[in-house]
């Protein structure tokens, strides 16, 4: 595979136009905003979304979607969720069956509860029947493109698939396991969002190590239960997609949704919290949407509860803490 299309010229889509730069002879980046990508391919620089890293020469910035997908075998996909059926849309007329799909973004769409690679398999089910793979892991964007190792997972039902993804992206410093549970790698990519805001929430209470593994470990059991509910694998919660991106969204200071806790235990609203924010925190909309899921697939998710509670409904946070802590007794 000699070309790639990334969708997406906010952090992590850069971030990925870096690392896998010089692993295909041409590169082609789409960036939303028009003057943003003029001045990318300018400077060679996102000075908005990941200042302080230069883009490889084999890059190329467009701001229309045609023009980036213009000859590529790959195409992947780094959009926030609330933006990937908008922008397949518009793609879907230069999509061809042969390209391979790639969604890397991690969240769910508020509307209808659809994971990425849902929303992009009915999108490009209007024309040809896609195969689509899933990249997620513990990977904050800086540190990818800062060429620091990472290990992250390539997960689709078509096995050939994700073997060539693997194959293609993977070097010294970006290394890829296969899996064959997209649907588990979603539902963790999405949902440890949720608990990392918790995560700020302790961390912003000074409520200690004890309290943050508490959170951690009984966060990842409910990921489970409904990633498991809904067809997914226990064993892929235990993996890099699941524990290992779950503790690094909770503990890393890059962490937006780590963040957004931290801001609420220091008694910002949501809305000034938002306000201030360049780039998207997913967990702050996924909350909501974890939390219908869990009530259609019948699963017990506390953290998720409490945390809808916080952002949606104004919950005193050291409140969420008492009834998580006063909750009926059981076994683990």
């Amino acid at each position: 595979m000699r070309s790639l299309a990334i969708l997406g010229g906010g952090s992590w889509g850069t971030a990925l136009a870096i690392v896998l730069a010089h692993r295909f002879d041409r590169v082609t980046l789409w960036v939303y905003e028009a003057d943003l990508a003029r001045r990318i391919a300018a400077t060679r620089e996102n000075d908005v979304y990941l200042p302080g890293f230069q883009i490889p020469a084999n890059v190329e910035v467009f701001s229309a979607i045609p023009d980036a997908l213009q000859g590529a075998e790959v195409v992947l996909s780094a959009i926030p969720s609330q933006f990937v059926r908008a922008t397949w849309e518009q793609a879907l007329p230069e999509l061809r069956p042969e390209m391979l799909l790639v969604s890397a973004t991690k969240g769910l769409e508020s509307r209808t509860l659809c994971a990425p690679s849902q929303i992009i398999t009915e999108v490009v089910s209007r024309r040809f029947s896609p195969q689509i793979s899933v990249l997620s892991g513990p990977s904050f964007a800086r540190e990818v493109a800062n060429q620091n190792p990472t290990a992250i997972v390539i997960a689709s039902r078509c096995t050939d698939h994700s073997a060539a993804i693997q194959s293609a992206f993977s070097s010294s410093s970006f290394r890829l396991y296969t899996s064959s549970d997209p649907t588990g790698v979603e539902v963790a990519a999405s949902l440890k969002n949720v608990v990392a805001v918790g995560a700020g929430v302790v961390h912003g209470l000074a409520l200690g190590h004890n309290a943050m593994a508490a959170l951690i470990t009984r966060g990842l059991a409910e990921i489970t239960r409904l990633a498991v509910a809904m067809g997914g694998k226990a064993q892929t919660l235990a993996g890099l997609a699941g524990l290992g991106d779950l503790v690094l969204t909770c503990t890393g200071e890059l962490s937006r949704n780590r963040t957004v806790g931290l801001e609420l235990a220091a008694g910002r609203s949501l809305d000034q919290i938002v306000g201030s924010m360049r780039m998207i925190a997913e967990g702050i909309k996924t909350t909501a949407a974890a939390r219908e899921l869990a009530a259609r697939y019948q699963v017990e998710m506390p953290i998720t509860e409490q945390m809808y509670q916080v952002l949606h409904f104004g919950l005193p946070p050291r409140e969420a803490i008492r009834r998580l802590m006063e909750r009926s007794l059981r076994g683990e």
